[in-house]
C-alpha cells in the first residue's frame, strides 16, 4: 500500500496543492476541501505541529546592535550634511545605534523550521502585507499544543459536492 494518495495529479502538482492547503490551514485554522485531500493535509499538518510543539521553548535571546535611521516627531528621517574626501558637501541620513534583544533558535529548532518551510508557501494578505506562516506555526500554534499528545487536527465529513459528487470534508485545528 502506498504511503500517500496520488489524488489524480502528477507529483509536482500534488505537492503544490498540498502545500497550498497546508498553508491555508495554518493561516485560517480551518478549510473545506475534498475528503482525500483533507486526510493528506491532516498527515502533513500533524507532523508540522508536532515538531513546532516539541521545539516551542527551544530558543535563547541575545542582545544585538541595530542601526536605524533617526526620525523626528513627524516620522521624517533626519538628514545631516557631511563632507567627502575631495571637499564636496552632501546630505546623508543620520543613524542611531541601539541594542535589541533578539531570539536565536537552537540547532534542533532551526532544523525543524527548515523542514516546515518545505511544506508551506509564503503568504500575502489582500492588502499586500506578508504573514510569516513559519513564525506563526512556531510562535503561536506550537506553544498552544505543547501539552497535547497528538490529535491537533479534526476532519468532519460534509457529504457530496453538488457539481461532481466528490465527498467534501472540513479540516480544522482543534
Amino acid at each position: 500500500m502506498a504511503s500517500q494518495r496520488k489524488l489524480g495529479f502528477s507529483t509536482d502538482r500534488r505537492l503544490a496543492v498540498l502545500k497550498g492547503l497546508t498553508t491555508a490551514l495554518l493561516i485560517n485554522g480551518k478549510i473545506t476541501t475534498t475528503e482525500h485531500r483533507a486526510l493528506e493535509v491532516q498527515k502533513i499538518a500533524e507532523r508540522l505541529i508536532a515538531k513546532a510543539a516539541k521545539e516551542s521553548g527551544n530558543f535563547t535571546t541575545k542582545p544585538v546592535k541595530v542601526s536605524r535611521a533617526r526620525v523626528d516627531s513627524k516620522g521624517v528621517k533626519t538628514m545631516v550634511t557631511a563632507t567627502s574626501k575631495n571637499g564636496r558637501k552632501y546630505k546623508k541620513i543620520e543613524r542611531e545605534i541601539k541594542s535589541e534583544m533578539r531570539t536565536v533558535d537552537a540547532p534542533s529548532r532551526l532544523a525543524a523550521r527548515k523542514i516546515a518551510i518545505k511544506y508551506v508557501y509564503r503568504f500575502k494578505t489582500e492588502d499586500g502585507d506578508r504573514i510569516n506562516v513559519i513564525n506563526k506555526l512556531f510562535d503561536e500554534i506550537g506553544p498552544k499544543y505543547k501539552d497535547r499528545q497528538g490529535g491537533y487536527t479534526r476532519v468532519y465529513k460534509l457529504g457530496p459536492r453538488k457539481g461532481d459528487a466528490a465527498e467534501m470534508a472540513l479540516i480544522e485545528l482543534v
